[in-house]
This record gives C-alpha cells, structure tokens and sequence, in this order.
C-alpha cells in the first residue's frame, strides 16, 4: 500500500478506541507545518490521542502515516513501537532526570537522536534562553525554567514532529507568560510542526496556525485556524470565547497615544502598543467585544469600525444571537442581544458597521 503521494505533507490520523465509558473516534489529515492546536474540555481526549500518536496507547484499531511512512496500520500489521516513532513528547511535567544537571539533560535528547541533527546545540539553547542554567540541577529550577528544558530536549533529538500535551497547564500565570513566549519564538525560527494539545482557547489563538477540535472522544472539526474558529455552531467554540483570529500588518506608530495603525484586509485598526515596520501580526477578536450599528458614531470612545457584510445570523440562547460577518477577506463574529438584533433588523447580505471595543495582538 503507497501512502506517498496521498499523505505528503500530512499527518493521517485514524485511531478507534474504547476503554470503558470512554471512546476515542478520531479521523483527520492535519498539516504538517506549523503549530496544530488540538483543542476541546477536560476529558475530550486530547492526551489520549497523543498518547496513541507516540505508541503509548494501544487503540482497538488505527492509522498513522507521517507524510511518505507508515507508522501504524492495523489492518496490515503495522505498529512501530515507541522508540521507533520520530517524535519528540513534551508533557505537563517536564520529567527531567533530577541525577543530571541542565546541560546533560539536553544533551541526553542528543543521544537519542539517531540520525544527523536538525538543530545545533547552541542554536536551542539560544532560543530557549537556557544559556544561564546548564550547570543546575533540575530540583533548582522554576516551573517555566524545567519546561523549557524539558521542550529543548525534545527539539535536540530532532524530531519529524513535536508532542506538546498541554506545556504550560501546571504553570502559574507568571510561569505561563514565561514561557509562551519561547513557545511563539520557536514556531518563527525552527521548521518543526507541533501538535499542541489546550483546553485554553487564548493560548490556541495565540500559538496555533491549524485547530483540531474534539468533544468527548470524537473530532468534530479540523483545517486552518481562522475558518474552524469560526464554526460556533459546534458548542465548544461557542460561549463566552467564541471569537475570531485576523491577520493585520503593522503601518505606522502614533508615539504621542502609544497607538499602532495596523492594516487588515477590511481598512486598519488601531491596537496598542509598538511593533517593526511591515510586522505581521495576529489579531485576536472576541464576539462579545463586536458590536454592531447602522452608522458611524461621531462621537464614541470606540477607536475601531470595520464596514461588514452580515452572512448569517446564529440563534444562540433566548436572548442572543451570534452574527457572522464577512469584513474584507476576513471571518468575523459578534454576539448581541436577540433585542438589539430585531431593533437593528439584522438581516443576511445587508451591510453593518462594526465597533470593535478591544482587540488582542501577537506577532503571527
């Protein structure tokens, strides 16, 4: 069986599962580029897949191919074991070994790395800012510090893919905020694809470029991130966190407000803060701060109004709706009272005016 040609590029994922009341059913192609969150609540199943990904989870029935190879394939007898699956897993816990200090840590993800390596020793520990630590012992190490470690051993054995199952989940905010950032950093540098497993739809908006979504056992939605954000129909991206992700280029700095112009497909947008000429930036957009009117205010503190098409209007509970909106190129959403709705008289293909009351922004 040539898996080459249909799987190039992809991860193929097909894994049936039972263990008592729990069922895993999953089916997808994800890309392999990038960050790909696998997103859903406690006890969806988002560990139990990575755990069948790595081998450590023998399922009734399953399917792995990594782009051109064939890991696993029930019906034909194949399952690479563990050690043999070109992967690199970073856990909750960092689980170093507390025998040996930072640098012989590392240095041990070198060891088990068979072939020629993706990635210089002193390139990781630049990116991961571990320059200061190599001669600790893991039990003087910060939270963030061991995961951080625990990520570069990971990257040092150079791997096809990475597994991170939740990285930051244990951290306290500080210790997160630590440690997201070499998260983002290594997604720019390094040529590595990562499946990123989160209950925290911040950090998969912050992080991620593809989105697997999965409820209790099943995945119900996979493909780039801004078009499943969108799909609210599905009741975890529904809630207070439905929202949408755009992509904006820095235009210009306003020194005196601490303001940036940032241009998006729709016209721009002014965000706070500083960034590089031309940055690409990633904007982050809940529905709860979309609101909607038939003019522009002349007067308003609301800096930002995009003009939009209405798509569709989403009953969402017995006194509001979510309105999906096309803006430029970009997906939008914005949550209203079913009141505000019929006394705006909100209809498909008629054109809004959005006031945007708050915007999150990271470098994409």
């Amino acid at each position: 069986m040539n898996h080459s040609a249909q799987h190039a590029g992809h991860i193929r994922i097909r894994y049936a599962l039972q263990r008592g009341a729990f069922g895993l059913d999953v089916d997808a192609k994800l890309a392999m580029r990038g960050i790909t969150g696998i997103f859903g609540p406690s006890g969806a199943g988002k560990t139990t897949l990575l755990r069948c990904i790595a081998g450590l989870e023998r399922p009734q029935s399953g399917v792995l191919a990594v782009e051109d190879s064939v890991w696993q394939d029930s019906d034909n007898g194949i399952d690479l074991p563990p050690h043999k699956r070109d992967i690199g897993y970073v856990f909750q816990e960092p689980r170093l070994f507390s025998h040996l200090n930072v640098r012989h840590n590392l240095e041990y993800g070198l060891k088990r790395n068979k072939s020629r390596p993706s990635f210089e020793f002193d390139q990781i520990i630049d990116l991961l800012g571990l320059a200061g630590l190599l001669d600790r012992q893991p039990e003087r190490l910060s939270g963030g510090e061991a995961q951080r470690v625990g990520i570069g051993r990971a990257l040092l054995r150079s791997p096809r893919f990475i597994l991170m199952d939740e990285p930051v989940a244990a951290l306290d905010a500080a210790r997160k905020d630590e440690v997201l950032p070499f998260i983002e950093r290594l997604h720019a540098s390094l040529d590595v694809p990562v499946l990123y497993v989160s209950h925290n739809i911040d950090e998969i908006c912050l992080l991620c470029d593809q989105l697997l979504v999965m409820d209790a056992g099943e995945s119900l939605a996979h493909g780039d991130l801004q078009s499943v954000l969108t799909q609210t129909d599905l009741p975890v991206l529904a809630g207070d966190e439905a929202g949408s992700v755009i992509q904006a280029t820095s235009a210009s700095y306003d020194s005196e407000y601490g303001l940036s112009e940032v241009a998006v497909s729709a016209g721009s947008l002014w965000v706070p803060g500083k960034y590089d000429p031309a940055a690409i930036l990633r904007l982050r957009l809940r529905a709860n701060d979309v609101s909607l009117c038939r003019e522009r205010a002349t007067q308003s503190s609301i800096l930002n109004t995009l003009s939009a098409t209405i798509e569709r209007i989403q009953q969402e509970s017995e006194y509001s709706v979510l309105v999906h909106l096309r803006a430029g190129s970009d997906r939008l959403i914005s949550r209203v009272t079913r009141r505000s709705a019929a006394e705006l008289n909100l209809v498909p293909d008629e054109k809004i005016i959005m006031q945007i009351k708050s915007v999150s922004v990271r470098h994409a």
